[in-house]
């Protein structure tokens, strides 16, 4: 199958987000099984500085027109590193050649729609000047949500895409591409689409819903999330739409890079261990971590751990309301993110107060983070709302038990350690539904308890080691998924 995956990100290139992640592994995954792959993205000049030997021009230019005025957009050429997946680079200095991909200083930038625009009309100019003729436009998230319609509306007549059907993949609810009606001028697409069916909003224009309407296929990146999305609470507005695509909305769960994220082979952990070694392996590791953050070094003592953005999404509400209640437990915490100041001088002053307890690293570190997954025992993902989370993944397949709110992915990749669970060997970490401090500070007394029976830690351990968290099953599914869009459209021409 013949499929261009469309990106605002996608690592080493570009990455605020898990949408990088996933740009960067799905393409990978599928060109591994003999899919002919392309992935299209900005290029963002200011982050492409190590890669600038690997990107190379092409003689491939063209105008897009935006509203009443032409814009420029030049391709260039790279690949994803160890593959031969080809990327395609659509440069514009006036729109990617800038501090943030999405913001300044905490503000998006004024002319988004206009930027994104632009690239997703660019991906399609790329994509039937390189001739690639895909069965498979796979867009992703809102600044993409523009290219199902255009490929309905403007392409599909054309020969270069005749045979194409468009896959639409929804990251995160929470960012639709909003932006007043005016800007449906930028479009290009006749005022008749601006409706409440279509592409309009409560006045505004969606281009998230765009991308729902008009796709042949919508997913999300978990079942559970697929589900919680069409309700009022998780929906954002636009339950009703989702609901309204019935079973082609489909969720499947994201998987682990494991070039990556592997312990066996991972070259930022001071041991390498796997499922038959992770007792030893995870010992050094941990010792290591303990000194590097300066907290005590002692073997007996459970390590939790936490990698995140500090936000009330993220479950940080829960952990400051019920810090002070845990913290008498013997027990660690280590702490790596940035996020609400709020939160970031609650975590530094419960760190000052508690040397012995608590390590709380404000900043990004991608050493660090792998060493934290390496050597702790337990990692905290109590999150408000996670459509996939991958750290909960990263986490099991590292041996490091998880203890999860039950919401999207984490519902969908956590067992919870019931006796019954745990009997059956099908645990692999703690799991909570009450979304509260009280029910959290249940949740870590229990994780306590557990880490030490010498029964059922280890089984919780490594039966979420011995899973394969790799993206060979989310591959697998994603092309069951560009085969219905394929019939789907197949079907609705000839019903015309």
């Amino acid at each position: 199958m013949k499929v261009v995956l469309a990106s605002s990100e996608a690592v080493p290139f570009a990455k605020t987000g898990g949408l990088a992640d996933v740009a960067a592994a799905l393409p990978k995954a599928l060109g591994a099984a003999g899919h002919d792959v392309w992935l299209v993205l900005p290029y963002y000049r200011q982050l492409s500085g190590p890669l600038e030997s690997t990107i190379h021009p092409t003689d491939v230019e063209f105008p897009i027109e935006l509203g009443s005025k032409s814009v420029q957009a030049r391709v260039f050429r790279s690949s994803l590193p160890e593959t031969d997946v080809p990327v395609l680079l659509i440069d514009q200095p006036d729109y990617f050649d800038r501090p943030g991909l999405y913001q300044q200083d905490g503000h998006d930038y004024d002319d988004n729609c206009e930027r994104f625009l632009f690239f997703s009309r660019s991906v399609l100019e790329a994509v039937a000047r390189f001739e690639i003729r895909p069965d498979i436009v796979h867009a992703n998230d809102w600044q993409t949500g523009i290219i199902p319609a255009l490929l309905k509306i403007e392409y599909q007549e054309t020969p270069e895409f005749s045979s194409t059907s468009s896959v639409f993949t929804i990251h995160n609810m929470a960012f639709q591409g909003s932006f007043w009606h005016w800007d449906m001028l930028l479009t290009g697409l006749d005022w008749k689409y601006f409706n409440w069916r279509q592409m309009e909003f409560f006045g505004n224009m969606n281009l998230l819903k765009t991308g729902i309407v008009f796709s042949d296929m919508v997913t999300t990146v978990s079942p559970t999330y697929a589900q919680e999305i069409q309700t009022p609470e998780f929906g954002c507005g636009l339950n009703g739409v989702l609901r309204g695509r019935g079973d082609s909305l489909v969720g499947i769960l994201n998987g682990v890079d494991t070039a990556i994220w592997n312990p066996a082979t991972d070259p930022h952990i001071t041991e390498n261990y796997d499922v038959n070694s992770y007792k030893t392996g995870k010992s050094v590791c941990k010792d290591h971590l303990q000194q590097a953050v300066s907290l005590p070094r002692r073997s007996d003592v459970p390590l939790f751990g936490m990698i995140s953005r500090m936000t009330d999404q993220k479950g940080f509400d829960l952990i400051a309301g019920c810090a002070e209640d845990v913290l008498q437990e013997d027990l660690q915490f280590v702490f790596l993110g940035t996020g609400d100041s709020h939160y970031e001088e609650i975590l530094k002053s419960l760190g000052d107060r508690y040397t012995d307890k608590v390590a709380a690293v404000i900043g990004f570190d991608e050493m660090l983070a792998h060493q934290i997954e390496a050597s702790c025992d337990i990692y905290l993902m109590p999150s408000r709302f996670e459509p996939c989370g991958l750290n909960q993944m990263y986490s099991l397949a590292y041996g490091t038990v998880p203890l999860v709110h039950a919401v999207g992915g984490l519902a969908d990749s956590v067992i919870d350690a019931t006796t019954e669970n745990i009997a059956a060997g099908h645990a692999n970490g703690l799991s909570f539904n009450e979304y509260s401090p009280e029910q959290l500070a249940h949740q870590i007394r229990r994780a306590i308890t557990l880490y030490h029976d010498e029964s059922a830690w280890p089984q919780l351990v490594s039966t979420g080691m011995s899973r394969d968290w790799s993206w060979n099953q989310s591959a697998t599914d994603y092309l069951a998924v560009y085969e219905r869009a394929l019939h789907s459209r197949e079907a609705a021409s000839q019903s015309l």
